[in-house]
């Protein structure tokens, strides 16, 4: 039996990079990957430029809701990618860990919005590239 890998995205809000991720990645995966993601002080709500610029790619991440980052979800993750919360996110020895700087699409327009998503994307699948899996399409 294999085991899925998981992958946790961190960002400070957890409102809009971080979910754009999860998002592509659930998607991308086709639920072959454990996806979740978190805030180190999340915001009340997703960010709608972000949901916006989701689902101009076919992508629906308004159910979605901004969660708390907490130590569990870190030492449950194979793969923690933080997206500039910095000091904040808590460090796990013997954890995969990457950041991925990227503009924060927070207080930005959709046409700002969209090379935020696009650089996501491509990561993403390089990620899944790195973990194994086969992008669905």
């Amino acid at each position: 039996m294999t085991v899925k890998p998981s992958a946790l995205f961190v960002c400070v809000h957890n409102a809009g990079r971080s979910q754009m991720a999860a998002g592509y990645l659930r998607h991308l995966s086709g639920g072959a990957v454990e996806v979740r993601s978190a805030g180190s002080m999340p915001a009340d709500q997703i960010n709608p430029v972000a949901v916006e610029a989701m689902l101009e790619d076919g992508i629906d991440i308004r159910e979605e809701s901004p969660k708390v980052l907490t130590a569990e979800a870190v030492e449950a993750s194979d793969v923690v990618i933080t997206m500039g919360c910095g000091d904040v996110c808590p460090y796990f020895p013997g954890k995969r860990y990457e950041d991925w700087k990227l503009e924060d699409p927070a207080g930005q327009g959709i046409d700002s919005v969209r090379p935020i998503r696009d650089e996501i994307k491509g990561r993403i699948l390089t990620l899944l590239e790195e973990l194994g899996v086969q992008p669905v399409a």
